[in-house]
């Protein structure tokens, strides 16, 4: 039964991330908001949800202690809204499967390499998935493929590239003083919260809000955002990591279903080639780490 109750946490996780590119993709699509806007009501709302799960959740403390210092650091939380402000700025121009694809293949890239960098050696296999991966993420910027755009390709790869530090930052500083991980990311969001004010502030002639764009952008921070990782952090001790990083390669095929079925947007043969090439790549070199 546990088995059971854990498997539909990590479906629900796993929905929850890539509804994030859905929900972003389908608010800037139909013009309901502004990327700068999402950022910010994405953050603000991330941040009051997981700070309100983290309260729920609080023991109380011996009469006398100190209050705790805000868990999280201020290089973690600039990591984490340059990946929520290029997020939102790339879906302006591409599909939610393109999105996905994209941030997942760089996120991996980025900790693959950092793992070189500090001296992990790889298998000839290994860089061969690598290698293929990345030609993955090349084939998939190329004109006609699925026309992302120069501007929104880098856009989303920065904030791959983003994401992939806040996780190696996240790796090295596990404990944060004993705080456990919805805390940390509840401390983290709440500091990008004054970031995404002056993003704001300094693209208010861009600014357009609708209540629908509203509505996705606090999904989007509430429950895709805040609810999602609150239950990602629930399920994850229960993996083994090597399976906790391989059942995300499930994010981007659920992110371009959902594309094709919710959104109407255009599977086509040299995206989906290109995907497969991606996530074999990554997930070979995962798989040989086992």
């Amino acid at each position: 039964m546990g088995s059971l109750f854990n498997l539909s946490l990590l479906a629900l996780a796993m929905l929850a991330f890539a509804g994030n590119s859905l929900l972003c993709r389908v608010a800037l699509k139909g013009g309901a908001m502004d990327a700068a806007s999402f950022t910010t009501v994405r953050l603000v709302s991330g941040a009051i949800t997981l700070a309100a799960l983290v309260w729920l959740q609080r023991k109380p403390s011996p009469q006398g202690a100190h209050t705790a210092a805000l868990p999280g650091d201020g290089w973690s939380a600039l990591a984490l809204f340059v990946y929520a402000a290029g997020f939102s700025f790339a879906y302006l121009s591409m599909s939610a499967a393109t999105g996905a694809l994209l941030l997942f293949g760089a996120v991996q890239a980025t900790m693959i390499a950092w793992g070189l960098y500090r001296g992990e050696r790889l298998s000839p296999q290994q860089l061969g998935g690598f290698a293929l991966a990345v030609a993955g993420l090349v084939v998939l910027m190329l004109p006609g493929v699925a026309a992302p755009g120069l501007a929104g390709s880098a856009a989303m790869l920065g904030a791959g590239v983003a994401w992939g530090a806040y996780s190696l930052l996240g790796r090295r500083q596990p404990a944060h003083g004993g705080a456990d991980p919805t805390a940390v990311t509840a401390g983290n969001f709440i500091r990008t919260v004054p970031m995404a004010l002056v993003l704001s502030a300094v693209a208010l002639p861009q600014l357009h809000v609708t209540s629908s764009g509203l509505v996705f952008a606090f999904a989007s921070g509430a429950l895709t955002s805040g609810v999602g990782y609150a239950v990602w952090y629930r399920v994850l001790p229960t993996l083994q990591a090597t399976h906790a990083a391989t059942v995300q390669l499930s994010v981007p095929v659920i992110a371009a279903v959902g594309g094709v079925v919710l959104l109407g947007e255009a599977a086509t043969w040299p995206m989906a080639l290109s995907g497969c090439a991606i996530l074999g790549g990554i997930g070979f070199v995962i798989w040989k780490k086992a």
